[in-house]
Order: C-alpha cells, then sequence, then structure tokens
C-alpha cells in the first residue's frame, strides 16, 4: 500500500513550469521531481519533464493542468517539502524547502537527511 506524502507547489512555481512545458509545445506536461544520490552531501535534485508516470508514484495535479510526479525512493526525502520558483537580481531558478534536511553543501546544491 503506498503513503500519501506532502509535496507543495507555489502558485508562482505551478506558473513557471507551465510557461516552460508551453514554449517547449509539451501538451500534457508531467514535472518529474527526484532526489538522486551525488553532490558533496549525499543527495542532489533532479526535475525534468516526463511523458508518463509509474504504478508507484505519488502524483501531485496542479490547477492549471500539470502534474508533478515523485517515484518512492524520493518521496520519504522531500515529504513535506515546497517546490517554489524564486526571482532576484541574477535571475530566476527553482528552489526546494525541505525540512528533512540536516546539512547542505556550501554551493547548496546537494544535502543530507
Amino acid at each position: 500500500m503506498q503513503t500519501t506524502i506532502n509535496f507543495y507547489v507555489t502558485d508562482t512555481a505551478a506558473e513557471e513550469i507551465k510557461k516552460i512545458a508551453d514554449q517547449e509545445n509539451i501538451q500534457n506536461p508531467i514535472l518529474r521531481v527526484r532526489v538522486v544520490p551525488g553532490g558533496c552531501s549525499g543527495f542532489q535534485y533532479a526535475m525534468g519533464f516526463d511523458e508518463s508516470t509509474n504504478e508507484n508514484d505519488h502524483i501531485i495535479e496542479l490547477s492549471n493542468g500539470v502534474k508533478v510526479a515523485i517515484d518512492e525512493f524520493s518521496a520519504p526525502y522531500i515529504n513535506g517539502a515546497t517546490l517554489d520558483y524564486v526571482r532576484d537580481f541574477m535571475g530566476g531558478g527553482f528552489t526546494i524547502k525541505n525540512p528533512n534536511t540536516v546539512n547542505s553543501c556550501g554551493c547548496g546544491n546537494s544535502f543530507s537527511c
């Protein structure tokens, strides 16, 4: 039996995901968010569009038609996390605020739980 996870996507991030999908002519966008081994602290995030979901994926459907898919391995590491899109004087980018991290590297690209 699959457990439910809480993964939040801000309105700003949802709008940016939809904008990118539209620019790339992706009809039914599925954003896959994963945690993968790597980086100097042990894990890092990976995101990209996918064409389908898997049976054991956790699916979050956003109000703008975008779906977010999270695999079973990644789910415990990002349960309770929030995906946001932040704009600043250097441009913009996605960020994940994750309450499960206990350590991150100096460059901010990897973390440990």
